[in-house]
């Protein structure tokens, strides 16, 4: 159940970034946060692409809170 809480928060906070950035996922921002977290030129799967969103939607949350 935690995981479950956790996973929606982390989409929550997704949305919440997507909202500040005005969806511009092509902008300088996404750009920058994509090539941080995959390298350049790297191109996951669609799995693999979700779950890493997921995951920083978490980390975001739990920086912008500063809950652990």
């Amino acid at each position: 159940m935690h995981r479950t809480l956790e996973n929606l928060l982390g989409i929550f906070e997704l949305l919440r970034l997507g909202v500040i950035t005005r969806f511009r996922f092509k902008g300088a921002y996404w750009r920058w946060r994509w090539e941080t977290a995959l390298g350049p030129g790297h191109q996951p799967t669609r799995t693999e692409t979700i779950r890493r969103l997921i995951r920083f939607g978490i980390w975001s949350r739990k920086m912008r809170t500063g809950r652990w």
